[in-house]
């Protein structure tokens, strides 16, 4: 199963950013978005939302729960 910090990691890289790029869009520091790519933490809801937003994917796909991308 896919995990929220796979989907990160995957969506940070297709568009060629930096782990301190989404740290900054984040409001956090560089070791909390990596704790994130890491599985070790999750956001709150509210950081889901903006970076499945930002993504423009699905909650459901960010989160492993669909291998499908687009939002309903």
């Amino acid at each position: 199963m896919t995990t929220l910090g796979n989907r990160l990691r995957e969506l940070r890289k297709e568009k060629g950013l930096y782990q301190k790029d989404l740290a900054s869009l984040l409001d956090i520091t560089i070791r909390g978005y990596q704790v994130y790519e890491e599985d070790k933490n999750y956001p709150i809801l509210d950081k889901i939302i903006f970076l499945a937003d930002y993504y423009n994917v699905s909650l459901d796909y960010l989160c492993g729960r669909s291998d499908k991308r687009e939002r309903e």
